[in-house]
């Protein structure tokens, strides 16, 4: 796991100018993103919050590589990552984010030890070298002593933290999160984004989370605020 970088970027690790994305519903083209200018430095870690419909995962989708703006700038650490073929694409994000979801999307039929090891899959790393990675990635969220557990054998945190687990197995720079909180308790809730906080600040770890909680946005240094797909607002912790 890389440590924090003691230099300074020049350029931010997320640059994003003018962003727009629109999608076609029958004949009419329906504009979700309407001109985003947004700097997100390595080592942040900003929570988007907003209304439904507001623009808030699809803004995330484009951090993660998952989709593609309609138009404007989107650059990770200078890349434009939209100009990438699809194979290029899938390559990028598996060396470069890792992402969190609110419905953990564990495969019920592994263990947790297995279901870390999935991304690593995707390497050429042999059979000893995944199952090292994936035990350190489980210890570093405090379930060593579940990695012989299937999901339905854990609670609804330890399957979260399996998941924050998977996420960091291939030490990417930038972790996306979508309502990592969103199924959990208001104790288990706030253990998750502990430990969220301590890979922002710990490991370095760029964070972009999507959150309807404002207990949950305490937890970032940053808080953007987007509605009917702009943004309006922003402020630092």
């Amino acid at each position: 796991m890389r440590s924090p970088s003691s230099s300074d970027n020049v350029s931010p690790l997320v640059e994003i100018r003018a962003l727009t994305k629109a999608y076609v519903r029958g004949k009419q083209s329906v504009e979700v993103l309407h001109g985003i200018d947004l700097d997100i430095p390595e080592g942040d870690f900003i929570a988007l919050m907003g209304p439904s419909g507001s623009g808030k995962t699809t803004l995330l989708n484009l951090i993660g590589g998952l989709d593609s703006p309609s138009g404007g700038v989107l650059r990770i650490d200078g890349d434009r990552i939209e100009e990438h073929s699809s194979d290029e694409l899938a390559a990028w994000r598996a060396a470069t984010v890792g992402f969190i979801f609110q419905s953990y999307n564990l495969m019920p039929v592994l263990t947790a030890q297995k279901n870390v090891e999935l991304p690593l899959l995707l390497t050429d790393m042999t059979g000893s070298q995944r199952a090292r990675r994936a035990s350190v990635a489980l210890e570093l969220v405090g379930l060593a002593d579940r990695a012989s557990h299937k999901p339905n054998e854990l609670s609804g945190g330890q399957q979260q933290r399996v998941a924050i687990a998977r996420a960091l197995v291939s030490d990417p720079r930038i972790l996306i999160c979508d309502e990592p909180t969103g199924d959990l308790d208001r104790k288990t809730a706030d253990e998750i984004l502990g430990l969220l906080q301590r890979l922002n600040r710990e490991f370095g770890k760029t964070i972009v989370m999507v959150t309807h909680d404002p207990k949950a946005a305490e937890y970032a240094r940053r808080v953007v605020h987007l509605d009917k797909g702009t943004l309006v607002d922003e402020a630092a912790h």
